[in-house]
């Protein structure tokens, strides 16, 4: 009799799985999404203090980053590894996620967007979502509870920060594990990621997108050459696929190159304090030499530079742009923007300052494909879109979300080309990945 309870228990758990998961995973994507929604306006809101006032700021990078080492250890000292305790406990490599690294994370990104460091702000925003869910997971009767809370809690944040619900459910699903999509939490991560889309969209918090159509087609290239069947030559699908090896170098190059960095100063100032405040200083300098803080922050003026895009939102600067146009000024990107921002990216994360890399990663990405438009007779918009997702695949070594990211971000139409340039990238990244504690997919 109490073994025929168990199992019916057992199966009733299994079939309320899947709907308490989907309806959960809708609550966390409102209560994510106004959380991130928040926390991107807070980010925008410094940022744009700190653009108005370069001088004021970012030389105090250093004293920002003291302060984000101190509050680390005095307040958040088993959370201070970002994203990598997110796939510590994703990969079952730890079981504690403590609720204080959502502050921690904030407020760091917040105090490195502020006082000019070169970085992102996703991973805290995934950081947010993945340690409120995992956190809720530990109440659930379910087995894979908390493993599916992770990934539903991690499309949430990205959905939230990014407005691309059908990118960040992909991205959840594969980042964990390289070659591999963790379909049991599908519906709830999608759930979730939808749910926090709108909620983000619904308080106000900006998107990024770009009418990549009608740039194209004020270029005299035609999107429709994508969705004709027999539209598309030879010739022109080997351009695309060259362009992904290049894109996927850069890419992996960066990942590589961000580990071999960390590992560097992290030798050579094994002092978190020492190591933040004297980079901040060398940092700060570099970032005032060139340009006064153009490579400052997130990158999103190099990305409204790149399509175009003036202060009212509205895409101008390349439309006219053919694909003779010149790789050394094109939209006002220079061919170093990228290589620039590159490198001060590298050294503001190896620094220690909080953050991530996928908007710089988008705007390296399509800063370099301005760059190399004119070497391959490409639209400098079509070839600053492909970047923008060819090295974000590269980079993180996934690949549906970037194909599923420019979808979202440019539109559709040009899919094909998005769907080769990142898989070609996605090949040749040489198994590299920001994310430091992620499987390699194995060498056949």
């Amino acid at each position: 009799m109490k073994m025929a309870k168990v199992r019916v228990k057992e199966k009733l758990l299994k079939w309320l799985a899947t709907p308490t998961f989907v309806l959960l995973g809708i609550i966390l994507g409102a209560v994510i999404g106004a959380l991130t929604a928040c926390f991107g306006d807070i980010s925008d809101r410094l940022s744009a203090i700190r653009d108005a006032n370069p001088l004021y700021f970012i030389p105090a990078l250093a004293i920002g980053g003291a302060a984000i080492v101190f509050a680390y250890k005095k307040w958040g000292r088993w959370t201070e590894r970002g994203m990598d305790q997110v796939f510590a406990v994703g990969l079952n490599k730890e079981s504690d996620f403590p609720l204080v690294s959502i502050p921690m994370a904030a407020v760091s990104t917040w105090l490195t967007q502020l006082f000019g460091g070169s970085a992102g702000r996703e991973g805290a925003a995934m950081q947010i979502g993945s340690a409120l869910s995992y956190n809720i997971s530990k109440k659930l009767p379910f087995e894979n509870a908390a493993h599916v809370m992770l990934v539903t809690g991690l499309a949430a944040g990205f959905a939230g920060i990014f407005q691309a619900p059908m990118a960040a459910t992909a991205f959840a699903l594969e980042v964990l594990l390289v070659g591999h999509l963790e379909l049991g939490a599908l519906l709830p991560a999608a759930a979730a990621a939808f749910t926090a889309c709108k909620v983000s969209s619904m308080l106000g918090f900006h998107k990024f997108s770009v009418d990549l159509s009608s740039l194209l087609d004020a270029s005299g290239f035609s999107a429709s050459i994508f969705t004709n069947e027999g539209a598309l030559d030879g010739k022109f699908l080997v351009k695309l696929a060259l362009m992904g090896v290049l894109f996927g170098i850069v890419g992996g190059g960066f990942a590589k190159l961000l580990g071999l960095s960390q590992n560097f100063f992290a030798k050579k100032f094994p002092n978190n304090i020492k190591r933040i405040a004297i980079m901040g200083v060398g940092i700060s300098a570099l970032l005032l030499v060139f340009f006064q803080g153009r490579y400052a922050g997130l990158g999103t003026n190099l990305l409204d530079l790149s399509f175009g895009i003036n202060a009212t939102g509205d895409s101008a600067g390349i439309a006219n742009a053919s694909a003779a146009g010149t790789a050394d000024l094109i939209g006002n990107v220079a061919g170093y923007d990228w290589i620039l921002k590159f490198a001060l990216t590298i050294l503001t994360l190896s620094a220690g300052f909080i953050g991530g890399a996928v908007t710089p990663l988008f705007a390296i990405g399509a800063s370099f494909g301005i760059f190399i438009a004119s070497m391959f007779g490409t639209p400098v918009a079509l070839a600053a879109a492909l970047g923008f997702a060819a090295v974000f695949a590269s980079a993180s070594n996934t690949l549906w979300a970037p194909i599923l990211i420019a979808g979202e971000i440019f539109g559709f139409n040009c899919l094909p080309a998005f769907f080769i340039v990142c898989t070609v990238a996605y090949i040749c990244n040489g198994g590299q990945s920001i994310y430091k504690q992620k499987k390699i997919r194995i060498k056949i």
